[in-house]
């Protein structure tokens, strides 16, 4: 191969004196013609026999590949296992049981409150009690009238129409009393003792960590309020923003790997379970939702992560990353002429999947190449091209 190349500048007014007479044009158009031919190709190599044996030659093929793609995510609490508690009437807080950090059953009482509009809603309740108690006696008292024959059909009917909106009237306060949080143990025990309780129990429907606690003794609050967030944290949620571009080789379903930084060089398994339908006008990405499992509680909501995500298999034409030489931000290959000559020819390859890199340009299927030892071939033809 032969390299022509311009005359350097520094070179122009000695070129100008050689062209001699003759107009401007002709002279600029002998000086962009002048060429220096150089003999020896500095891209090519060849080898002595006993050197070449260290070098290791292979036929460029193409294989089933599956890019990875590393996105910058943040664990999170699995929402589907997290509790807002409130309270569910207007009132004051008279006891706080639970601390941030506590683990507690499903039932637990994490605080007391007392409200006004509680002892209104127990006085109804046992109104109403009352009154089906009586109204249920005086049925069964019609009943016996009726089969003495004292009184007639008729006064029995509207008897057991009382009973029975009595019973209605019962079955809401009773409602109404669970509304406010009252369990049912407490209303057996304002039927028992008959007179209003002074607080009932601010309680969690399901176990887990309270992560969350907003409420002070003394505390007036409503039931707009948050007072306690509970999380059961034996799995939490890894969520990441893939790129719009990558986003269609991710699905649901997908297993994922999770590195945390501050568990150190452990990785964890993660299952897709969310891909957004939207992507994020402002940072062009699609938000991807994983579930981990956590059932030492190493992962703590908010710490920063990576998630790995395995793209589907792609055939590629590849070649290891140790048949890669770079020089000015140029990657090379060497080509196997023969098998003590080589040819050093430009490529433009991908990033680096699992220690190979696939082509874009420069080579194809079939070519032998230098797949190990093309580094010490480079430094070969850098000493030849200094001789």
């Amino acid at each position: 191969m032969k390299f022509k190349f311009l005359v350097p500048g520094i070179m122009l007014l000695a070129a100008l004196i050689l062209v001699g007479c003759g107009s401007e044009e002709e002279r600029v158009d002998s000086i962009e013609s002048v060429e220096i031919v150089d003999g020896e190709d500095l891209n090519q190599i060849t080898l002595d026999p006993e050197m070449a044996k260290r070098v290791k030659v292979g036929r460029l093929q193409l294989v089933q590949l599956a890019a990875k793609l590393q996105v910058p995510s943040q664990i999170k609490v699995d929402e589907q296992k997290l509790i807002r508690v409130g309270a569910n009437v207007t009132g004051r807080i008279i006891e706080v049981n639970a601390q941030l950090g506590d683990d507690v059953d499903a039932g637990a009482a994490l605080a007391r409150i007392s409200s006004p509009e509680l002892a209104k809603v127990q006085l109804d309740y046992l109104r109403a009690y009352s009154n089906t108690e009586l109204d249920a006696r005086a049925a069964e008292r019609a009943e016996l009238l009726l089969a003495a024959d004292v009184i007639g059909r008729a006064e029995l009917q509207r008897r057991e129409a009382e009973l029975q909106i009595s019973r209605a009237e019962l079955s809401a306060a009773t409602d109404q009393l669970r509304f406010l949080g009252v369990l049912d143990s407490a209303i057996n025990e304002l039927v028992k003792r008959g007179s209003i309780l002074p607080s009932v129990a601010i309680t969690v429907t399901k176990s887990g960590t309270v992560i969350e606690r907003s409420v002070l003794v003394g505390q007036v609050v409503q039931p707009s309020d948050r007072l306690f967030k509970v999380a059961d944290l034996s799995t939490v949620w890894a969520e990441g923003d893939v790129p719009e571009h990558n986003a269609r080789n991710v699905m649901d379903g997908q297993h994922v790997a999770i590195r945390v930084p501050a568990l150190g060089n452990v990785t964890l398994d993660g299952l897709i379970v969310f891909v957004s339908d939207t992507v994020n006008p402002l940072t062009r990405t699609v938000t991807v939702r994983t579930v981990v499992k956590n059932p030492e509680r190493k992962l703590k909501p908010s710490m920063l992560a990576s998630m790995i995500i395995r793209e589907s298999k792609r055939e590629l034409l590849v070649v290891p990353e140790t048949a890669v030489v770079r020089e000015a931000n140029q990657d090379y290959v060497f080509i196997a002429e023969s098998d003590t000559q080589f040819q050093r020819v430009p490529v433009k390859l991908g990033h680096v999947i699992e220690k190979v890199r696939p082509v874009l340009e420069g080579v194809s299927v079939g070519q032998m190449i230098v797949i190990d030892g093309a580094f010490h071939l480079d430094n070969e033809r850098k000493l030849a091209e200094l001789e």
